[in-house]
């Protein structure tokens, strides 16, 4: 009879006793995760201390010569304050005399005849300009350059100053007239009925500005639309009609509001033109509403009386501004809308 051998069994070895392997995938959360965590809270703080460090003076700025002037403004619009006193509460003493003010009421008539005069007819002039440097000729950089110089240098005191002698009494503009035309008006400046044409014909010659942007908006305009246009009979005026504006409308908006919000707030060349000592120009022919803003906080010391006109401004512009974009919608045509 054999003799059975048996052997015995191997124990399974305990998964604790086994060797670790290499591990595949990522790494679970755990407490290296956490321990991170606020390290990298301490980073983006640095981070943003830099931000806010670098944004300082911008922020000191804007709360010292922006937001500061304005809260003391709206304060002062209610109180009787003539800058050397302490303010006296009036409520809405300074509106009330403001609407019974006839100056004020002359005021705001210049003006508005102001801005619907001329900021047409300078965004006018600026188109025609562009329309003409749009077409390759030579020495477009020369003449883009010297149509936009009068832009960098027409609010200056000195070219208003210059723009006064010129418009004056027996100077170039009155002898150019007198010999042409036969007209003898003894200078623009001079006369309360010319003298606010000269200072719309001093703010159509800083058309610069507005040209440069409508000529960046007239290059995107593409050529296959003029070509097109060509074949099926279409003439310049309607090309321009039909194609120029409509593509360029954007730009035009973009100009219109800008030059509206500009022409509320002329000062400087209205106040020079129109001379000094509490007038703005003969009659108040140029007697525009930041003149006599002016005329009132500085040389009449009721800085309480021209805070409530500077707030009285800052609601019409933003009426204004308000009535143009609702209207936007009705002749300002985009891409993306069209698409």
């Amino acid at each position: 009879m054999g003799t059975t051998v048996t052997h015995p069994q191997t124990a399974a070895p305990h998964p604790a006793d086994q060797a670790p392997g290499p591990r595949h995938g990522p790494a679970p959360h755990g407490g290296g995760g956490a321990a991170h965590r606020p390290a990298a809270r301490r980073r983006a703080r640095r981070e943003n201390l830099a931000g806010y460090l670098f944004l300082s003076p911008w922020i000191a700025g804007f709360l010292l010569l922006t937001a500061g002037p304005m809260v003391a403004s709206l304060y002062f619009a209610f109180t009787d304050y003539n800058l050397f006193d302490t303010p006296q509460w009036v409520g809405l003493k300074n509106f009330t005399d403001m609407f019974a003010d006839p100056r004020w009421r002359h005021s705001v008539d210049v003006t508005l005849w102001y801005v619907i005069v001329g900021t047409p007819l300078k965004l006018a002039a600026a188109l025609g300009v562009a329309l003409l440097l749009n077409q390759k000729r030579r020495g477009q950089a020369f003449y883009r350059a010297a149509f936009y110089a009068p832009s960098l240098i027409g609010a200056s005191v000195s070219i208003a100053i210059v723009w006064k002698a010129i418009f004056s009494d027996d100077a170039i503009v009155d002898r150019t007239q007198r010999a042409l035309f036969g007209v003898d008006v003894g200078g623009w400046t001079g006369d309360p009925d010319w003298i606010i044409y000269s200072l719309v014909a001093l703010t159509v010659w800083q058309f610069g500005a507005p040209m440069v942007i409508f000529l960046a908006g007239l290059k995107q305009v593409p050529r296959e639309l003029y070509e097109a246009a060509e074949v099926d009979g279409a003439g310049p005026w309607r090309r321009f009609w039909n194609i120029t504006l409509p593509m360029i409308s954007p730009v035009l908006f973009f100009n219109v509001l800008l030059e509206t919000i500009h022409s509320f707030q002329i000062f400087g060349s209205a106040y020079i033109l129109g001379g000094q000592g509490g007038t703005c120009g003969p009659a108040d022919a140029t007697l525009v509403y930041t003149c006599y803003l002016y005329v009132q906080g500085f040389e009449n010391s009721r800085m309480g009386f021209a805070s409530a006109m500077a707030w009285m401004l800052l609601l019409a512009v933003g009426l204004v501004t308000a009535a143009l974009f609702w209207s936007q919608r009705r002749w300002v045509h985009y891409e993306e809308a069209a698409r």
